[in-house]
């Protein structure tokens, strides 16, 4: 096995050397048995958020063009990816510390259905505990997602 991979035709890098640079993640997925698009044309939804995932936001409403909510954090700004034909749905969530979250999400086909992936971040001040915390009030909001869809 290789300690390079491919980044680009003609480059490559060593995984060694970005290991060091790299935090933790935890990819948390949740099979839904939905077609894919009809998945992603709800969460796509930014109006759609507070019914499905009520811990990002409670309530979710368009201010001056962007998206704004209470979360359980406090006053949140949500910028979302514009819809796309890939099944990304990562949003960016500035907390009200002034501090900017990246939340990569896809919607991927599986035979008629299809899984939800959360990348979920550990940010450096995180604890064991709080990075748990994290993990699973995104689980609780990925299991309302599949019982809401699959109720359609």
């Amino acid at each position: 096995m290789s300690d390079t991979f491919k980044t680009a035709p003609g480059q490559a890098r060593n995984v060694a050397a970005m290991t060091t640079t790299t935090r933790h993640s935890r990819h948390l997925g949740i099979s839904i048995d939905r077609p894919a698009q009809e998945v992603y044309d709800y969460v796509s939804d930014p109006a759609n958020v507070p019914g499905w995932a009520p811990g990002l936001a409670r309530s979710l409403e368009l201010v001056d063009g962007r998206w704004v909510g209470e979360s359980p954090m406090g006053r949140v700004v949500v910028d979302f990816t514009p819809r796309n034909d890939f099944g990304v749905l990562d949003h960016d969530v500035t907390l009200p510390s002034g501090e900017t979250v990246h939340n990569p999400m896809r919607v991927l086909t599986d035979g008629p259905g299809c899984e939800v992936v959360f990348t979920l971040r550990r940010r450096p001040w995180m604890s064991d505990e709080d990075f748990h915390r994290d993990a699973e009030a995104v689980t609780a909001d990925l299991t309302a997602l599949k019982r809401l869809m699959e109720r359609a």
